[in-house]
């Protein structure tokens, strides 16, 4: 019982690392943590890269839609860092950056869809609360995060 409330292993929002999907996302997910009040934001976007295929997005606009996401994330969070990373597997490369930048929990904004849309895309928020070596925060939805992001 040595950690304080303040260390990283006491606080869970000392480091918050922030997974964001584009600048609609980012702002909706900062919005959404911005009441909890963390010590210190890290915002990560994922460019998907397809190891053998093509692409989804050429990378030099991955990086520009990355931009927009810090830029909303800081209109909310002045002094969030950020951090890229480019990978096939989305969840891994999340967990990968919480270990880099040591972030006491992962805070995101479940982006909803359908059953087939998630069955689809894997269910990453399944994956995040069940394989993750570190808290989880799951940040509420408004009434307005129905539409299609």
């Amino acid at each position: 019982m040595g950690s304080t409330p303040d260390s990283s292993h006491g606080n869970l929002l000392a480091h918050v690392l922030v997974p964001v999907a584009n600048e609609n996302d980012a702002e909706k997910t900062a919005l959404a943590l911005e009441p909890y009040d963390p010590d210190k934001v890290t915002v990560l976007h994922v460019v998907e890269k397809g190891e053998g295929v093509p692409d989804k997005t050429p990378v030099e606009q991955s990086e520009n839609i990355a931009a927009e996401s810090y830029a909303a994330v800081r209109r909310v969070f002045p002094d969030a860092n950020d951090h890229t990373a480019y990978a096939r597997d989305i969840v891994a490369a999340i967990f990968e950056a919480a270990d880099e930048v040591d972030a006491s929990a992962i805070a995101y904004r479940s982006r909803g869809g359908n059953r087939i849309m998630q069955f689809l895309s894997g269910d990453h928020s399944l994956k995040l609360v069940t394989q993750a070596n570190r808290p989880v925060i799951a940040l509420p939805r408004t009434d307005g995060d129905e539409s299609a992001e």
